[in-house]
């Protein structure tokens, strides 16, 4: 069933011109309409001191429990180090063919890798990584296609090699 729209909420601050890009690319991509939302959450109880990092599947379930819903697609945007216990850091996740995922811009940034700020880059990372979440939850799992959305990224260099947009088999089967 296509959800009646996808709904990105944005936890913390996000320049609008920013929202409205992701919000024109994930359109593009999955043909839906897309509603952007601000969401409020402490997110301190999700903060692990002894990593200095967010709890991603901690995360995830509380946007699932108090933000999805059954007719909508929901991705939230944060600016935190989100990592889940098995990998060191990741950039997002989704319930697979479920209602909702995660992103995170922290690790986007050019400057967190001594690298001068460059906007463009920092935007195709977080579009790319926004569409890769909601494919999860749109049921896709990881492509092997070195220039798919949806091939993994374990590193940003993973995320400026491939593109925005699914491959021919992929977007098969998103129908």
């Amino acid at each position: 069933m296509k959800p009646e729209n996808i709904t990105l909420i944005s936890f913390g601050y996000f320049e609008k011109r920013f929202l409205g890009e992701i919000m024109y690319d994930v359109e593009r991509e999955f043909r839906v309409p897309v509603v952007i939302e601000e969401g409020h959450l402490d997110l301190s109880e999700y903060f692990d001191p002894a990593r200095r990092q967010y709890n991603g599947n901690l995360l995830l379930r509380d946007i699932d429990k108090q933000f999805a819903s059954d007719r909508v697609k929901t991705l939230a945007l944060f600016n935190v180090d989100l990592y889940i216990p098995i990998l060191t850091f990741i950039f997002g996740q989704a319930f697979l063919n479920g209602r909702c995922g995660i992103a995170s811009a922290y690790r986007l940034y050019n400057e967190r890798y001594g690298l001068k700020p460059d906007e463009r880059v920092f935007i195709d990372r977080l579009c790319k990584e926004v569409i890769h979440e909601l494919g999860h939850a749109f049921g896709l799992i990881h492509c092997p296609n070195p220039t798919c959305v949806m091939r993994s990224s374990t590193y940003v260099e993973d995320i400026d090699q491939k593109s925005w947009s699914f491959c021919a088999k992929c977007k098969k089967e998103l129908g």
